[in-house]
């Protein structure tokens, strides 16, 4: 009889720790919910539609212009206008697939006051560390006139940007480095709050998630579109994956 208990102990045990790590793993939504009707790539209505289905996060892209303004938008050069070289009359010009304007910061951080999910807000490698430090500087500064502080976290791929966000950014703010030459232990001595690293190094070095975890950061995976990779993701116990399939993360969480 003991032996029994014993089993049906650890089965129950071995249950609640696949439910705690499913739970723990949240959903970002990669530019917004925007495979969807009415949405499109870093739009604020892929803002509003990620809101809506109650995903933690919400990631998009930030540009500083030729004129020093903040815009929304991925590609370094988005039908035929190159971002860092352009006004900002010049990108707000452009018209997205779902017939807003590209947005400015300034315009996205407006709406989502209005909002819930968390702002995962990735400034893009500039030319020159000049640019992006002055970027940091005006992000962090509208961030906090705006009262979105503590609703907001950065990613980068730029080292340079991620140590000015460290620098600049209140006490406390996550921080996340996105390109994925760095073990756990060099983040950890930068200031990061962990890794927002792709799939494929993770899937290289999954003992980095552990390392992460006992070093207390958390862990970031992009950008996952498949059901398997999620699975895998969720049961070695990633706080969050970044996803363009956030409806699918949230029925694959469900199940678990």
């Amino acid at each position: 009889m003991k032996l029994k208990k014993l089993f049906f102990a650890s089965i129950l045990t071995i249950a609640a720790y696949g439910t705690v790590q499913a739970q723990n793993t949240q959903v970002i939504a990669h530019r917004g919910f925007w495979k969807t009707d009415g949405s499109a790539q870093n739009s604020i209505a892929a803002l509003v539609k990620a809101d809506s289905i109650n995903c933690y996060g919400s990631e998009f892209d930030v540009w500083l212009t030729a004129d020093n303004k903040l815009i929304v938008d991925h590609d370094g050069v988005f039908k035929g206008v190159r971002m860092e070289t352009s006004t900002e009359k010049e990108c707000t010009s452009i018209i997205l697939n779902n017939g807003e304007n590209l947005p400015t910061l300034k315009q996205y951080l407006s709406k989502a006051k209005q909002l819930k999910t968390r702002l995962i807000l990735e400034l893009k490698a500039h030319k020159t560390p000049e640019q992006e430090t002055r970027a940091v500087k005006q992000i962090v500064k509208m961030i906090k006139k705006m009262g979105l502080a503590d609703r907001t976290e950065y990613i980068t791929f730029s080292r340079h940007a991620c140590k000015e966000f460290i620098r600049l950014a209140p006490k406390g703010t996550p921080v996340y480095y996105l390109e994925g030459d760095l073990s756990p232990k060099e983040l950890k001595e930068w200031g990061c709050a962990g890794p927002d690293y792709h799939l494929s190094v993770f899937k290289k070095h999954p003992e980095w998630i552990k390392e992460c975890h006992d070093l207390g950061m958390k862990v970031n995976a992009w950008t996952v579109n498949d059901a398997k990779d999620m699975e895998w993701l969720i049961g070695e116990g990633v706080d969050f994956i970044t996803t363009n399939e956030p409806v699918l993360l949230q029925e694959i969480l469900k199940k678990k």
